[in-house]
């Protein structure tokens, strides 16, 4: 039996949804809210440029993943391209969005078991407890190893969808297409950091190689298809926010910013039904598990490859600790400064590690160090040059926004605070 057959049966699929479920998380609820007060054309040309340069930033990773043996990931990859200042750029990086992202969903998570517990079984539990279960339940998932996540998550993604779809089909009749017709190009651009992040998945990209048993045309069509996914599901839910709420008004998208309230709260102002609001939540927590485990998968394999530790025995145990044990301690204790620096991961991390730092790789490991492979993504040198002033203009505008140099009339398009939407879900 050829690789390629023993991959078709199911692997590339579980891939696939890895991927298009690392991307769709509680973030998935903030984006209409973050994007939507320039429109909906707006906001979806923007998506569109972000799905396209972090899919082909991936690409490219996978392309210098096959330079290397099966477990290298970022740490032995930056060494030997980029030398002693990438690795440690990549170490720092790599950590702070790992670690601020599953702190944040393990935060979130946690008060959806405990919300479920009062709900159905009349039960009052902390939110302390509920992140303890989530973590160690979904911990105990990365343990049983790679082919284990890949059929959980496949499952936990499904439902996502279900849930999804029973949200849409609710909110289908609502829809205003005069609504949709609203445009504000120029507040558009603000957005982009956010929308790295929703399309960040880059940090799995190696533990997928070894997953799909280095064969480059299965990555890349669980990558694209993935990423494919993703954006379908953003545009669908987009079109369904913004052609319900409107930007203007008391208790439009623009004062919705400010306050910093979820998409899925609007829906229940709209639409009729006890049960909306259960559905909503059942969503809420399939998409935060499911990005928790695919970011999880990422950092453990990080951790083994960076710390040499090896994937088996106690080394596993060792491993899981690293990652269960703060990962709970800041969800319970310090959630709060974790969850401000996600909401800048997209500018800073994800501009420079899933950006800059891939396109740095394959430029001094193709052009300079004659790496080859029988994989490489199209587009030479103008490609990388485009893409580098891409993440380089969204590092800058980061910065911009962080220091408050944005004009004055950005003012209202400032991100809401993951917190909300964590609390909220």
């Amino acid at each position: 039996m050829t690789q390629e057959q023993t991959l078709s049966k199911g692997s590339i699929f579980s891939a696939m949804f890895l991927v298009a479920g690392t991307c769709i998380g509680g973030g998935m609820l903030a984006l209409p809210v973050a994007t939507g007060v320039s429109g909906f054309l707006p906001s979806i040309a923007i998506m569109a440029i972000c799905w396209a340069a972090m899919t082909v930033t991936a690409l490219l990773l996978v392309e210098v993943s096959l330079w290397f043996e099966e477990g290298a990931h970022v740490i032995t990859m930056t060494q030997k391209i980029l030398g002693p200042i990438g690795k440690s750029v990549s170490w720092f990086l790599y950590l702070f969005i790992c670690y601020a992202s599953i702190v944040a969903y393990t935060a979130g998570g946690g008060i959806q078991i405990a919300s479920a517990f009062e709900s159905y079984f009349s039960y009052p539990m902390s939110k302390e407890i509920g992140a303890f279960l989530f973590v160690g339940l979904f911990t105990l998932v990365i343990y049983c190893g790679s082919r284990f996540v890949g059929r959980v998550n496949t499952i936990l993604f499904v439902a996502m969808i279900l849930a999804y779809l029973g949200l849409v089909v609710v909110g289908l009749d609502e829809i205003k297409p005069s609504l949709l017709s609203f445009r504000k190009w120029g507040g558009s651009l603000i957005a982009v950091p956010f929308l790295l992040t929703a399309f960040s998945f880059q940090t799995m990209v190696p533990s997928l190689t070894p997953y799909l048993k280095q064969n480059p045309r299965a990555l890349r069509t669980a990558i694209i298809g993935g990423t494919s996914i993703a954006f379908l599901i953003y545009a669908i839910w987009q079109a369904l926010i913004l052609g319900i709420v409107p930007v203007e008004g008391h208790n439009g998208l623009a004062a919705a910013l400010m306050k910093g309230e979820p998409a899925t709260q609007f829906l229940r102002q709209h639409v009729t039904g006890a049960w909306i609001c259960s559905v909503a939540q059942f969503f809420a927590f399939f998409a935060i598990a499911t990005s928790f485990l695919g970011m999880t998968l990422g950092l453990f394999d990080f951790l083994s490859d960076g710390l040499s530790i090896k994937k088996e025995g106690i080394g596993k145990i060792l491993l899981s600790v690293l990652i269960a044990v703060p990962t709970l301690i800041f969800a319970v204790k310090f959630e709060r400064v974790f969850l401000v620096a996600l909401e800048t991961s997209g500018g800073f991390g994800d501009s420079i590690l899933n950006g800059m730092i891939p396109l740095l790789m394959v430029w001094i490991g193709r052009y300079w160090m004659k790496f080859s492979n029988s994989f490489r993504v199209p587009g030479g040198k103008p490609l990388i040059i485009i893409l580098f002033c891409f993440f380089t203009f969204t590092l800058i505008l980061e910065i911009l926004i962080q220091g408050n140099w944005i004009p004055s009339s950005y003012e209202e398009y400032q991100f809401l605070h993951l917190e909300h939407i964590l609390d909220e879900a």
